[in-house]
């Protein structure tokens, strides 16, 4: 179903500063909501819903319904009109935990411009149970203690979605990029399916060193990265990894209570947007401070219309978030590490970290270094300076560079 273009749309609401306007903003979320709130951040897209004369791409919002009864991967695609025939494999751009694709509305345009250059596509899917795909039960039947049974469970709840998807849209491969959880979910793709995808683009990827010491609390991505309108991307190299580690370490907070407390929900299956969702009416205001704090760099137009499209997923049905808890332990670490398992990987396979990501980039190198003792020389990490975790939308102009760069790579 696409979400139908309007000649205008209502502006993004303000960040709530009082109980009332929180308590308005709460009242009104809900899926009609989240549909203009996602077509604001993309109607920065002269060519969103709408071929344009000389426009070489298109881009349109669709429901791709899936076989399984109300399943379906909410999806952009930003298509050629002019295909050629020795394109190279479409790229598909996958979020991170409990975020959608509207987080990457920095990032469309240059990834559009590198597709209508090459006569390829992109396509950004939210991952099934989060952003605006179906908002299904989300249920593990292995037992605590069986850790394998409950990370093979928990990931097939997203990887199988999104084999369906590639064969509901007849592609027969593609290049993969994923944020964090979903940097995490896509090698876990590659690797049950490694015939389906040409290479490997993993933003701050999430559960890839195996050393939960050398991971920080997820506190850091409440804070803002220092802004830069630094293009600059370099190689990883140890010097550089170290230096951010050692920020990590300065920044991990004590094991005080409320640390102890979040530990246990967290074992226990509770996610951050239950809380958030526990609070009602304040809830917009909760987000509201998010954004605020978070995305500072951003214009006050960009980050009003990211405040109304976190509030609305957010507060939607909670779903596969549940996840993360069978996923990663307490302090973002995986319980299956990635590091130990991506040395099958016979594709290109690129690391992209902030110089203030709280994702410990160890995990990157040793990854790299391990592929590379396997056979496959085709893996790099890289650094981006002046970004954190949200490398993406930190610095965008240096993300956007390397990823069509890394796409035109043999």
């Amino acid at each position: 179903m696409a979400v139908s273009p309007s000649a205008s749309l209502p502006p993004a609401r303000e960040i709530p500063s009082s109980f009332s306007a929180s308590l308005r903003q709460w009242w009104a979320t809900g899926e009609k909501a989240s549909a203009v709130a996602e077509e604001r951040l993309f109607r920065r897209l002269p060519f969103f819903q709408k071929a344009l004369d000389d426009s070489p791409v298109v881009a349109t919002s669709t429901r791709v319904v899936l076989d399984r009864p109300k399943q379906y991967l909410n999806t952009l695609s930003i298509t050629s009109t002019r295909p050629a025939p020795s394109a190279p494999p479409p790229l598909v751009l996958m979020p991170g935990y409990g975020a959608g694709i509207g987080f990457f509305f920095q990032n469309v345009m240059a990834l559009s411009q590198w597709a209508g250059r090459r006569g390829s596509a992109v396509y950004l899917v939210d991952w099934l149970g989060m952003g605006r795909s179906a908002r299904v039960p989300f249920t593990i039947k292995s037992p605590r203690k069986d850790i394998p049974g409950r990370v093979q469970e928990a990931e097939s709840f997203f990887i199988d979605s999104l084999e369906e998807w590639r064969v509901k849209m007849k592609l027969d491969k593609f290049a993969l990029a994923g944020h964090s959880l979903g940097g995490y979910l896509s090698v876990a793709y590659a690797l049950k399916y490694p015939d389906r995808v040409s290479k490997l683009i993993l933003l701050s990827p999430a559960g890839v060193p195996r050393d939960p010491n050398q991971t920080t609390a997820v506190e850091r991505e409440l804070e803002s990265a220092p802004h830069s309108s630094s293009s600059s991307v370099e190689l990883a190299s140890q010097h550089k990894v170290d230096d951010i580690r050692a920020e990590q370490v300065a920044a991990k907070p004590p094991q005080s209570r409320s640390r102890r407390l979040f530990m246990y929900l967290w074992e226990e299956g509770w996610s951050p947007f239950q809380v958030v969702r526990s609070t009602f009416f304040w809830g917009p205001m909760l987000i509201g401070k998010y954004s605020s704090r978070r995305f500072s760099g951003l214009t006050d137009e960009d980050t009003r219309d990211m405040h109304d499209y976190i509030l609305n997923i957010t507060l939607a049905k909670g779903s596969g978030e549940y996840c993360i808890s069978h996923i990663l332990s307490p302090g973002a670490h995986a319980r299956m590490p990635l590091v130990d398992r991506m040395a099958a990987l016979k594709i290109p396979v690129t690391f992209v970290y902030g110089d203030h990501d709280w994702m410990d980039p160890e995990g990157g190198e040793q990854s790299v270094e391990n592929l590379r003792k396997a056979g496959n020389g085709n893996a790099r990490s890289y650094i981006v300076n002046g970004a954190g975790h949200h490398v993406y939308l930190d610095n965008s102009t240096a993300v956007n560079q390397l990823i069509v760069r890394e796409l035109d790579r043999p």
